[in-house]
C-alpha cells in the first residue's frame, strides 16, 4: 500500500506534466505497469488513469471559473495534448463543455484573474535563449509546456 500511496503522490505533484505516463508511474511503485492498474483500481477505486484525468479535470474546472484563459490554453496547461480529447473528457465529467461551464460559473465571484499572472505561475513563459528575436519561442519551448 505504501508504494501505491507514493505513486498517487506522483500523480498528485505531477499532474499537469503531458509526459506523465503508466509506465513512469508503475516504475515509482516499483510495479508492472499490469499489476499496477489492477492493485490501484482495487485499492482506490479506479485506473491510474482515470485518477489522473479526474485531477487534471478538477484543475480545469477551477480554472475556467478563475482565471481569462482560453480554453486551448487551459487544456494544455493542465496536461492534455489534444483539444479534442479534453473538450470530450471535461464534458463526460461535469456534462458541460468547457465553453458552456465557464459561461454557467463566471461572474458568480471574483473578477477573473488575467492569463498572463497564470500562464506566469504555472511556469508557461519561458524565457528566450540569448541572441533570439524578441518574442520567438524556440519549438522545443511552447507555452502550453508542451515538450515536442
Amino acid at each position: 500500500m505504501r508504494q501505491l500511496r507514493l505513486a498517487k503522490d506522483a500523480m498528485d505533484r505531477d499532474w499537469a506534466e503531458p509526459g506523465l505516463d503508466l509506465d513512469a508511474v508503475a516504475a515509482h511503485a516499483g510495479y508492472s505497469r499490469f499489476h499496477f492498474i489492477r492493485a490501484f483500481k482495487e485499492a482506490y477505486g479506479e485506473t491510474p488513469g482515470q485518477y489522473l484525468t479526474h485531477r487534471r479535470i478538477e484543475r480545469a474546472e477551477d480554472l475556467l471559473r478563475t482565471a481569462n484563459l482560453s480554453v486551448t490554453e487551459i487544456c494544455h496547461l493542465v496536461g492534455f495534448s489534444s483539444l479534442g480529447t479534453f473538450s470530450a473528457r471535461f464534458k463526460a465529467f461535469t456534462g458541460l463543455t468547457p465553453s458552456d461551464y465557464r459561461a454557467k460559473h463566471v461572474g458568480r465571484g471574483t473578477a477573473l484573474i488575467p492569463g498572463c499572472y497564470v500562464m506566469h505561475w504555472a511556469g508557461g513563459f519561458r524565457s528566450a535563449p540569448a541572441g533570439a528575436e524578441p518574442g520567438a519561442q524556440p519549438s522545443a519551448q511552447r507555452n502550453s509546456g508542451e515538450a515536442d
